[in-house]
């Protein structure tokens, strides 16, 4: 799920380190790139796995599922990726993240968090969340991350607040509408403040998750 404001042009170098499955011993590659870098084989698998585990969430969603936006949308000039593949080369997980402006303010935007399902459990989703925190924390207009997350997913939910989220000023309540109609939200916007401003205010601040 996303945000829909203006984003900085801001480059960051590519990197990239690898992770072994606490498992199976098998070995990952996880490297960092712009989206007009990332092969179309990549962004293709990306997007096949936003399919399989997020359709349904999109369908009963009042935003339903529309495959074209959200092609074009992983295309964005701006959107980064943290592409987690195995020995294959096969993308097996990914997030992506945009420094971009919510109500006027920076901040880093998770688009998008998705992993394999021998991936899940493993302290993946941790460590790519990690470096969503580490590259808001390497910009320093930015005070926090966002991220968008469907109320019917429940096990993100709980991880995303497990992981110190939570829900933002900015994200919908439910309310009153003409006719006596009532407006209830099926997704919630969350957001965490960075290190050097959650020293300040530690409220804010939750336990790092160990898995997802």
């Amino acid at each position: 799920m996303t945000s829909s404001s203006r984003t900085t042009s801001k480059d960051w170098p590519s990197w990239s380190t690898t992770w072994i499955h606490p498992k199976t011993q098998a070995v990952y590659h996880l490297s960092l790139s712009r989206s007009k870098t990332t092969s179309e084989d990549d962004l293709s698998a990306c997007f096949n796995l936003v399919e399989e585990t997020s359709r349904n969430d999109y369908e009963n969603s009042s935003m339903k599922w529309q495959p074209d936006n959200k092609a074009k949308e992983m295309r964005s000039e701006d959107l980064r990726y943290i592409l987690v593949k195995d020995a294959a080369a096969s993308v097996r997980g990914f997030i992506s993240l945009m420094p971009t402006f919510e109500a006027g303010q920076p901040v880093v935007y998770c688009y998008e968090i998705h992993l394999k399902p021998e991936l899940r459990g493993t302290g993946m989703a941790a460590l790519l969340m990690g470096f969503l925190c580490t590259v808001a924390e390497s910009l320093p207009p930015i005070n926090k991350v966002m991220l968008t997350c469907f109320l019917s997913n429940k096990k993100a939910l709980a991880f995303y607040r497990k992981a110190g989220f939570v829900t933002d000023e900015i994200s919908p309540r439910e309310r009153k509408l003409r006719f006596g109609k009532i407006f209830v939200p099926d997704y919630v916007i969350m957001s965490k403040l960075i290190t050097h401003q959650a020293q300040q205010q530690g409220s804010l601040e939750g336990p790092n998750p160990s898995s997802n």
